[in-house]
């Protein structure tokens, strides 16, 4: 045993990672993607007598074959290559999607190892910031490109995707797998995610009804842009005051329940990779995150062109589902073991991150990069975030559940998606432009 831990140990120097203190620290959406994971075979890999290719082999085959998820993988080099020799742009865009999908469950897999190492509130910080990179950077080179529909769709089908598919399914599997035994959880986490959503909702709806009530119309300024990046603002103190909520004074509410070595197969008891590759492997996937996010970009429309399908069915159904599939499964997989709270915590926790964080940043840097975002996502892409919001609010009121809440969750994201299918409406040129001087 000794000699698979040398890597690490020789990397660090010391193991802070087994103590009570950082196991209990797990986050649900850790905890989430944890059920992904294998348990890597390194026999082979302690017989390599040199020191710095046995840590290089240890470090590849539990970044790389670590996950359930590895045989996704090849889709990498593959969108790559076909972008490189200009190969079919809906070929690019579809490889790029499936690229996504383990290097997304791989940086939840990275920031807490790296968490092992730093303690719990650092590991949370950095889930936190991380726990929806894959939309922050598609957000981020959407803006970049001017493309402020497809910023909107995105994070606007993450949010959806999160409260009725993600929460609609686990709720479902887990209530047909729990028939004889009630399911509850605990209220207060779902709560104070519900409070935040309700805030956020009102920060969508205001600019859209400050725009439809003509108050704007005779005003050379645009005060929906002020009101947006002022409730942006608001948004990104309420989103800092949750991390401290959750991170320091009432961390009890958002801690996960433990799980044995026997439900996964993989022992947590202390870190498989060393600080300083977790850093460098996460640095490294980060970027390649970035370049794939870049593909599904500029070729998303070329996609939509030749499916047949509209740009706001693919951003608002299609990417989320992709992008966030491992978090997703995880979800669902706990909720088939009876264990609410961690599948509510990745549901609930990621359409909050989504709405509270990575909604109003984007407004901040296309504030900074001089372009006009607003929280306008217009009627009915705002009427159908707030009445997924009130239905999971409704769902959720009395600690309980059952397999009809999920399936109503379910048909209410069948329902939206089928209105998105139907529309055409094409991208709008009018909200992509940069401020003059």
């Amino acid at each position: 045993m000794a000699s698979l831990q040398e890597p690490w140990l020789l990397e660090t120097g010391n193991l802070k990672g087994c103590s009570k203190e950082i196991r209990h620290g797990r986050t649900a959406h850790n905890m989430s993607s944890s059920s992904l994971r294998k348990k890597s075979d390194l026999t082979l890999v302690s017989k390599v007598r040199f020191v710095m290719l046995r840590q290089f082999l240890t470090n590849l085959q539990e970044v790389i074959l670590g996950t359930k998820l590895s045989v996704l993988f090849p889709a990498v080099p593959l969108a790559i290559v076909a972008q490189c020799y200009g190969f079919g742009r809906p070929w690019v865009f579809a490889l790029s999607l499936l690229g996504l999908t383990p290097l997304a469950e791989r940086i939840s897999f990275l920031t807490e190892q790296i968490a092992y190492y730093t303690g719990p509130t650092v590991g949370g910080m950095l889930n936190a910031t991380c726990g929806n990179a894959t939309e922050l950077i598609i957000a981020i080179f959407a803006l970049s490109q001017h493309k402020i529909d497809v910023v909107k769709y995105s994070l606007l089908g993450s949010v959806l995707s999160n409260l009725l598919l993600v929460l609609g399914t686990s709720l479902f599997c887990g209530g047909i797998a729990n028939l004889r035994r009630e399911q509850k959880y605990d209220r207060r986490q779902a709560d104070v995610n519900s409070l935040l959503l309700l805030l956020a909702l009102l920060c969508h709806s205001l600019p859209l009804l400050f725009r439809l009530s003509g108050a704007s119309a005779a005003l050379t300024a645009d005060p929906t842009l002020q009101l947006s990046r002022a409730s942006s603002i608001v948004m990104l103190i309420a989103y800092i005051s949750y991390l401290v909520f959750q991170l320091f004074t009432h961390r009890q509410l958002f801690e996960a329940q433990e799980e044995s070595e026997d439900d996964d197969g993989v022992s947590e008891e202390e870190p498989v990779i060393g600080f300083w590759s977790g850093f460098i492997w996460l640095v490294g996937m980060t970027a390649v995150i970035a370049l794939l996010s870049e593909y599904v970009v500029g070729t998303i429309e070329d996609a939509s062109n030749s499916w047949g399908i509209s740009v706001s069915f693919i951003s608002i159904i299609l990417l989320p589902i992709v992008g966030n599939a491992a978090e997703h499964a995880g979800a669902i997989i706990f909720a088939f073991k009876n264990k609410l709270d961690i599948s509510l915590g990745v549901a609930l926790g990621s359409a909050t991150q989504i709405s509270m964080f990575v909604v109003p940043l984007c407004i901040v840097v296309a504030w900074i990069l001089g372009i006009k975002m607003d929280l306008n996502f217009n009627l009915l892409e705002t009427g159908s975030l707030a009445l997924s919001i009130i239905a999971v609010a409704f769902t959720l009121q009395d600690g309980t559940s059952h397999y009809l809440k999920g399936l109503v969750l379910l048909l209410l994201y069948i329902v939206i998606g089928a209105c998105f299918f139907v529309l055409k409406t094409p991208l709008s040129n009018g909200i992509d432009t940069v401020i003059g001087a």
